[in-house]
């Protein structure tokens, strides 16, 4: 005999709903209050010069106009700023990535000399604002620089290295999870099978810590793609290798700052984001949810 009664459970069922109305209401408010400035910023891109600077805003426009795209889009250099805003990106999200891999299975699954001294580095290194060593990165990039072409100050590299290591702590940390909830007796099987270390590596373990590695590498990618102050920092004088938020200096000007364009050049700046968060959303959610159970 079921000892559920119907009746009780319909009374339950009345008693959730209430809450479940209050939790989607709460949860809608929070969405918009979270979209309202990304519709903003959508919206003023496409606003025409004289709705953006009128004291009375209106959350719409009857006038829809592309000059502040035309404007953004056919400055000079935009093109180039996107290309070296891609090229440190990919290089940081695929770097740090393997490493992060490499890095996350020796402290799981080895058991050596400062493992766990290693590990508290890595969630101290996590504690440091980026903006306290901004100087010191400075002298450290100059200096060496000097001696190892192509990572000092005005180069790429002065970029992907100070992102890539900002990245691998907490790569590392999240992908840890994902490695240890690979059981052992899966890599023992496999070596009784007659599989070497490097083909448990690349063929049964990383396939398990994909989702792992997608989750850390949004993290690598927004970080690095909206990254402002390394990129006004260490590239002084070579132009020709800034970033796209570089490109946003363009359009603040000291008498009149053109609004339009600084709303479009950032609405351009969100569409990578967008389009790299909508191709692994599926992967993204596992991984979250697989550090979530960990």
């Amino acid at each position: 005999m079921n000892g559920s009664h119907p009746g009780g459970s319909r009374r339950f069922g009345r008693l959730r709903r209430p809450r479940r109305l209050v939790a989607d209401a709460a949860a809608l408010l929070i969405a918009a209050a979270v979209a309202f400035p990304l519709y903003w910023m959508v919206l003023s891109a496409f606003k025409p010069e004289g709705e953006i600077r009128s004291t009375e805003p209106r959350p719409w426009t009857l006038e829809p106009s592309l000059d502040a795209f035309r404007r953004v889009l056919g400055q000079q250099d935009f093109g180039r700023y996107f290309l070296n805003s891609l090229v440190v990106a990919a290089v940081v999200v695929l770097a740090s990535a393997l490493i992060a891999f490499l890095a996350a299975t020796a402290v799981t699954r080895f058991r050596f000399r400062f493992r766990t001294t290693l590990l508290i580095m890595f969630l101290v290194a996590q504690m440091v604002p980026v903006e306290a060593l901004t100087i010191p990165l400075f002298f450290l990039l100059r200096d060496v620089g000097r001696t190892v072409p192509g990572i000092g100050l005005n180069t790429l590299g002065s970029l992907i290295l100070p992102h890539l290591a900002f990245s691998l702590p907490f790569a590392i940390w999240m992908l840890r999870g994902f490695v240890r909830a690979v059981p052992e007796s899966l890599e023992e099987a496999a070596y009784l099978d007659g599989a070497s270390r490097a083909r448990f590596l690349w063929q049964i373990l990383f396939p398990l810590v994909f989702p792992g590695l997608v989750a850390t590498s949004v993290f690598s990618f927004i970080s690095t793609w909206n990254d402002f102050l390394f990129a006004k920092s260490f590239i002084v004088s070579a132009t020709e290798n800034s970033t796209l938020p570089m490109a946003l200096l363009v359009f603040f000007k000291p008498d009149e700052n053109d609004w339009g364009g600084i709303m479009a050049a950032s609405t351009v700046m969100t569409i990578p984001v967008l389009v790299f968060f909508v191709l692994v959303q599926r992967r993204l959610v596992s991984g979250l949810g697989g550090a979530v159970k960990d």
